[in-house]
């Protein structure tokens, strides 16, 4: 059986919303896009590179899949993310795509999302890994499926924005790894308890 495994870009005020570029999710008229560029360091990178390396799967939200095809498919850099990114079995919870997914390795999952991500745990071997798909997560945290959170908290706050735990989310989390980075960003690794 996998672990189910939310890897998300978090302020200090905890929202998720568009860490990677300015047009990233204008949802109501976010100004601050981008947002976690400018916190990008070596140690960063080497952490988040040791997960992605890891045996598993990856699950998207429709618009995160949409935004992760657009980009990481067309890139020829050498960057390693492009390999594992595009190698990976990606899995994705939609309503509104159909079959065949434009991205190598990709399968739609039918239904409710929080049923077939349910039943996808137990096929899995690994991890399955979750990065962004904000209401995709809010839903399977909702429903006890999110066996562990990895944020990278970025040492500022926006005010504004949709943030990863919404008012009236309540939940206790037990800290199982930390690193801190170079440019002030705590990668915390945190394990969900009863309580």
């Amino acid at each position: 059986m996998g672990k189910l495994v939310v890897v998300e870009n978090v302020t200090l005020d905890g929202v998720m919303q568009a860490p990677g570029g300015a047009d990233e999710d204008t949802r109501r008229d976010f100004p601050h896009g981008g947002w976690a560029h400018p916190y990008a360091d070596h140690v960063m990178a080497e952490t988040m590179g040791k997960g992605m390396g890891a045996d598993g799967a990856m699950l998207f939200g429709r618009r995160t899949y949409e935004q992760f095809h657009g980009f990481w498919s067309k890139q020829t850099d050498g960057n390693p993310y492009t390999e594992v990114l595009n190698r990976k079995r990606k899995y994705v919870a939609s309503r509104t795509l159909t079959e065949p997914l434009p991205w190598e390795n990709s399968s739609l999952l039918g239904g409710d999302a929080t049923e077939a991500v349910a039943a996808l745990k137990r096929q899995v071997e690994g991890d399955l890994v979750v990065l962004g798909s904000g209401r995709l997560v809010q839903s399977l945290a909702g429903a006890g499926l999110v066996d562990v959170y990895t944020l990278s908290i970025h040492p500022l706050t926006l005010g504004t924005g949709t943030k990863l735990f919404p008012d009236g989310a309540y939940g206790t989390l037990e800290l199982v790894d930390v690193v801190p980075t170079t440019t002030g960003v705590i990668i915390a690794t945190y394990r969900p308890t009863a309580g």
